[in-house]
């Protein structure tokens, strides 16, 4: 038996009459009456608990803290706790009594209490309630909710399972809870005055989760990989005019679609970026004794962006020529995010509003910091105070050294230079690469494939830009390549351009694969954890581009684990890849042991991996049957429905399958994350006609989805129709001219 409350962001009022709004704080005092052999949980401890009958008792909670509504929670089950060790208050992890009883729990128990006690050291601010309850639900429609004491998650984001969990899912597990627990300052304790502004939740949330997760898990050296990942979500998410700005008019944010539509990479990801772009330039000890200040003067209390602008000028000790909230105003109150484009020749630098739809007008411009180093200089700070173009003496090179901007991916912009220069950089990765940052290594493949298909470079500059990775073996610049090579693969693995990109790609990554693979001939793993995340990607990147070695290793692994049916020989960190490849190199035999195993497996990372590789299949009549499983919730939680059909969509053989699977149960499957949803399955769209599906859709379904939803996929799909038209035969060209001596 289980009931438990999700109310973020406008479902207190749908439990009990209130003022459901964040800014009416009010102390909660809660009595549930349940069932006798269940435990009550809420926000507080418990008060008093006594039997009223043979079958039901009452459970009545200490008064909360002064706090808004949507914090409220509480959950009636059977499950049963793991108890945190060590901890200052007592922190109980609740799952299913058979979870909590293999142990399941425990990963998530003594993590919680290093990474709480983290943060009261950091913000010198004590957690201010007496207990912290975590719950592992079931089924839940976000993957966590931070209500104040009482955090829910789902099973996977919150349960490890030793043996058969995936190595890397630890990461996963300690980097949620370092995001939840950041809200227990930033959300809880000071809350926004309303949701235009959650961005002062979740950016913060998701700022201080890469410092408690570098604390707590400091061999895991994952915080480069987690920043990176964040400003490249931000970075896509806000280079269409159909963005948002973090600070939202506060009459475009009023009904729950509207407020629903906050919840996005702009309010979490670009919000953390903005704050370490902040934090970076007015130091980072200013940075963090302004919040500290902060948190203090406004505890239980709502707040604007205008607080926190006056607090950290407050600690500033270079005040500078402009105040933190001009500095700020911005980035945070304007949609979107500069290019600055140097000439290395004669030191001119002006900047531009960087959208994807080159055509689109825009007169916005930013107060930048920019961290540039040279060949042979290291890194020193310029502001480019006006849109330009001016000249500036630094940024003109001597010697013919390359100029590198942006070091360390510290701001949020990208970059383009002059020719000259950005053949310089390339001929520095294709020589000796570890002369640039790691991070930039991958930030400038990164800025150029977008800048590429923004149309500010030629795409061949794009392609050029990969041409170093035969030899690199670090994750950072092989994930940037792969993430925007995703792009040409959805624009043209229907096409004759995917036959010579697909020998190009399995020639590059040959010397990667190698690298790994004594580890993964031997079912072993690099202990380095950015290795095991390359060793993923080497896998992926041969077999799917057709390395008969990588696809016979996956097919052998793959055949013995069938041969046994029990254990499988696989490395916990890289068995999703090999469950997908496998599957799309096998038939209908070994789709449905995949399926069997789905069905009969307990671990729910184990599970999501199999549900993502059933969908790896290129048979279309088994990709038809997996989508009618989704419309059976005995089969496909409802909750995981979105997430299958998205997995789909991303197989060629299944896009269309799911594009019309999705317009015929539309009202069933738009239950989950619909957003995500209409964005996955239209990620191919690339035609005219495609596009005139699309906004007959879009009107048919407004009443489910929001309306910057549906306008993002439909601007999406006519920048994809204008680059594919622009690029294709070029694109084409250079593949061909570059495996032409290939065997």
């Amino acid at each position: 038996f289980l009931a438990a409350t999700n109310l973020e962001p406008t479902n207190a009022r749908s439990l009990f009459p209130c003022f459901d709004e964040p800014d009416f704080k009010a102390v909660f005092y809660l009595t549930v009456i349940h069932r006798l052999e269940t435990t009550a949980l809420s926000n507080a401890p418990v008060s008093v608990s006594n039997i009223i009958d043979e079958e039901w008792k009452y459970t009545r909670f200490m008064a909360t803290p002064r706090m808004s509504s949507y914090l409220l929670a509480f959950t009636v089950s059977e499950f049963t706790a793991t108890d945190s060790p060590n901890s200052r208050i007592v922190i109980k992890t609740y799952s299913r009594p058979e979870a909590t009883a293999a142990g399941h729990a425990v990963y998530a128990a003594k993590m919680t209490p290093k990474i709480l006690e983290f943060y009261e050291n950091h913000f010198d601010l004590r957690y201010p309630m007496k207990t912290l309850d975590q719950i592992a639900l079931t089924d839940l429609e976000p993957l966590a909710m931070e209500n104040w004491g009482l955090i829910t998650y789902q099973e996977g984001a919150l349960l490890y399972q030793e043996g058969v969990s995936s190595w890397l899912h630890k990461e996963d597990i300690v980097h949620i809870i370092s995001h939840e627990l950041a809200h227990q300052w930033f959300g809880n304790l000071v809350t926004m005055k309303w949701w235009n502004e959650v961005w002062l939740n979740e950016g913060f949330a998701s700022y201080m989760s890469y410092l408690a997760v570098d604390n707590a898990e400091p061999s895991f050296q994952i915080k480069d990989t987690m920043i990176m990942s964040d400003l490249h979500s931000a970075f896509e998410e806000d280079a269409l005019t159909s963005s948002h700005p973090l600070s939202t008019p506060l009459e475009e944010v009023q009904t729950t679609s509207q407020i629903l539509g906050m919840f996005d990479a702009i309010s979490y990801s670009k919000g953390a970026m903005v704050l370490r772009m902040l934090a970076d330039f007015v130091g980072e000890d200013n940075f963090d004794n302004g919040i500290r200040a902060y948190l203090k003067a406004f505890k239980g209390k709502n707040v604007e962006q205008s607080d926190l602008w006056d607090f950290i000028q407050s600690v500033r000790q270079e005040k500078g020529v402009f105040s933190i909230g001009t500095l700020m105003e911005k980035w945070t109150t304007q949609m979107g995010y500069p290019v600055i484009t140097i000439n290395t020749t004669n030191g001119e630098i002006h900047q531009k509003h960087f959208l994807y739809n080159n055509s689109a007008q825009s007169d916005l411009w930013w107060l930048i910091p920019i961290r540039y180093a040279t060949k042979s200089s290291s890194p020193s700070l310029v502001w480019l105070d006006v849109r330009g173009p001016v000249r500036k003496e630094e940024f003109i090179s001597k010697n013919k050294d390359w100029i590198l901007a942006n070091v360390n991916c510290t701001g949020y912009y990208r970059v383009n230079y002059d020719p000259d220069n950005w053949q310089r950089l390339m001929t520095q990765l294709e020589t000796n690469p570890n002369r640039i940052p790691l991070m930039n290594r991958g930030q400038l493949v990164d800025d150029a494939f977008n800048l590429a298909r923004a149309e500010l470079v030629n795409v061949t500059l794009a392609l050029n830009s990969t041409r170093f990775l035969r030899h690199e073996t670090a994750y950072l610049p092989w994930e940037s390549a792969v993430r925007n090579l995703e792009y040409f693969v959805l624009m043209f693995d229907r096409s004759e351009v995917y036959g010579p990109m697909q020998v190009y790609l399995r020639e590059q990554v040959k010397e990667l694969y190698n690298f790994f693979r004594n580890y993964t001939d031997n079912s072993t793993v690099p202990e380095d954890h950015s290795l095991q995340h390359n060793q993923i990607i080497a896998i992926d990147v041969a077999c799917s581009n057709g390395l008969p070695e990588c696809i016979e290793m996956a097919r052998s692994k793959f055949a013995g684990w069938m041969k046994s049916n029990d254990t499988n020989d696989f490395l916990f960190s890289t068995e999703a890849v090999i469950y997908c490849q496998a599957v799309a190199a096998g038939d209908k035999k070994e789709w449905e042991f995949a399926w069997e195993k789905f069905q009969s497996s307990t671990d729910t990372s184990e599970k999501d991996q199999l549900r993502k590789a059933l969908a790896c299949t290129k048979k279309t009549w088994l990709l038809s049957r997996y989508l009618e499983y989704t419309l059976d919730p005995d089969k496909i939680r409802l909750m995981d429905v979105a997430s299958t059909v998205y997995f789909i969509a991303q197989n060629a053989a299944g896009q269309a399958l799911a594009w019309n699977f999705i317009r015929a149960n539309w009202d069933y499957v738009s239950q989950g994350e619909s957003a995500g949803l209409i964005m996955g399955v239209t990620s191919r769209f690339s035609t005219k006609f495609e596009l005139e599906e699309l906004m007959r859709f879009a009107t048919q379904a407004e009443e489910h989805v929001a309306d910057i939803v549906m306008m993002r996929a439909v601007e999406q799909t006519q920048v994809n129709i204008q680059w594919v038209n622009e690029n294709k035969n070029i694109i084409l060209w250079w593949f061909e001219r570059e495996t032409a001596n290939i065997e």
